[in-house]
């Protein structure tokens, strides 16, 4: 077990400071992590081009180190001597959050298992921000990030959470949306999404409707512009026909049949159907 006092810690150890950057609007700089990144010793930037029109912008001169996934795993341990040399350091990501999308929470591990203290500043997130305007159900939610990039893992993907209540949110690239969704519509069927794009820019936009009804208004209106994809849970209303035939167990084999890990599918086919998973997976291995 490990206790962090994050102000109150190992003095002679410099602090891990997360910071976020805006994701799109520059006014959306707290002052805290604008004061963070003016006093650290170096800040650790996901792209140095990106990150230093952000510190030109409000006048920020800390030296950036580049840090991004093409070369963490040789900056760690320097970042980390560093760190334990008494400097502190920030780390930023291109955009939102730090640690999500990017290598920092590989710097965040190797800092906690060296005793340095990470402490995370709040401020921007894009999927936060989307889904508390989306209208879909915030709480309980969940958030995947980016989707696998090939069809038949995307499907894959989709047919093991298309059981699971909590609003999802969903990064995408605007050039793969339009297959996303078709991929999605054939496993969800037609459920609420909200598609947004160009969050607190100026042509912020909230494309809200069911998943056949965004795509008609994509053929008109190509997309264009950073976006994320907001879906909501299963109510419960859409039973696959494969699951009105199929008794529990068949269709637990049917699911490992097609990829899926047995442990995997043995808690889906049971959260799906409502069923003790304990019980699904003792009558799958004959335990019961």
């Amino acid at each position: 077990m490990q206790i962090q006092k994050s102000f109150k810690g190992q003095a002679s150890y410099g602090t891990l400071f997360l910071v976020p950057t805006p994701i799109g609007n520059l006014s959306d700089m707290t002052y805290r992590a604008v004061e963070t990144l003016k006093t650290v010793g170096a800040i650790c930037a996901e792209d140095t081009r990106n990150t230093g029109l952000l510190l030109k912008h409000f006048d920020i001169e800390t030296r950036q180190i580049s840090f991004h996934e093409h070369n963490a795993f040789e900056k760690i341990p320097a970042l980390i001597s560093l760190l334990k040399e008494g400097v502190s350091l920030a780390q930023v990501s291109d955009a939102g959050m730090p640690s999500i999308s990017d290598p920092g929470h590989d710097l965040v591990k190797a800092a906690i298992s060296e005793g340095i203290s990470v402490v995370a500043l709040p401020g921007a997130s894009a999927g936060i921000t989307a889904l508390i305007a989306s209208g879909l159900a915030p709480q309980p939610h969940i958030f995947y990030g980016f989707l696998p990039r090939k069809a038949g893992q995307q499907k894959a993907f989709f047919t093991d959470k298309q059981g699971y209540q909590e609003t999802q949110i969903f990064y995408e690239s605007p050039y793969r949306v339009v297959s996303t969704l078709e991929n999605m519509l054939a496993i969800y069927g037609d459920r609420q999404v909200v598609l947004v794009r160009e969050l607190t820019k100026l042509y912020e936009e909230y494309q809200r409707g069911c998943i056949t009804e965004v795509l008609a208004y994509l053929t008109e209106h190509p997309l264009k512009g950073e976006c994320l994809l907001i879906v909501e849970g299963d109510d419960g209303s859409r039973v696959s026909e494969e699951q009105d035939v199929l008794s529990p167990l068949e269709d637990v084999r049917v699911r490992i049949a097609s990829g899926t890990k047995p442990n995997q599918a043995i808690k889906t086919v049971a959260k799906e159907r409502g069923l003790n998973r304990q019980e699904v997976y003792n009558a799958y291995h004959a335990l019961s």
